[in-house]
């Protein structure tokens, strides 16, 4: 299974922006999804994650800017971010389990896309 994201860009603080993370296979789109990201000369953290059935997972530093949805029949999953701040900056990069429970761990990832691009500046 491939991983495409896209979707990134450079914004003003305040803006939003919206990722896509298209799966190659269709079959994938019951599986968990979840955006990871990593900025310059930091460690990678989670972002938010979404499984099937219950509801989605965020981070404390973006509950209530962001929402991660999918649409099952084009097995895309998106990261709509609202109200981005310079913190927010850093390379976004999508993931898919086998699995189709909910984790905020990257580790138990199995599939990664190649990472997109998001600047915010303020």
């Amino acid at each position: 299974v491939q991983l495409q994201a896209s979707g990134g860009g450079s914004v003003q603080a305040g803006s939003p922006l919206r990722l896509s993370c298209a799966a190659s296979a269709r079959t994938f789109s019951n599986n968990a999804m979840g955006w990871f990201r990593q900025a310059p000369g930091k460690e990678g953290e989670f972002v938010a994650a979404i499984g099937w059935g219950g509801p989605p997972a965020y981070a404390d530093s973006v509950k209530g800017r962001f929402t991660i949805s999918r649409d099952i029949p084009k097995g895309t999953v998106y990261l709509q971010m609202n109200n981005l701040k310079p913190e927010d900056t850093a390379v976004y990069y999508c993931a898919g389990r086998r699995s189709a429970a909910i984790s905020t761990s990257a580790r138990s990832f199995d599939y990664w896309g190649q990472g997109t691009q998001v600047t915010v500046s303020s």
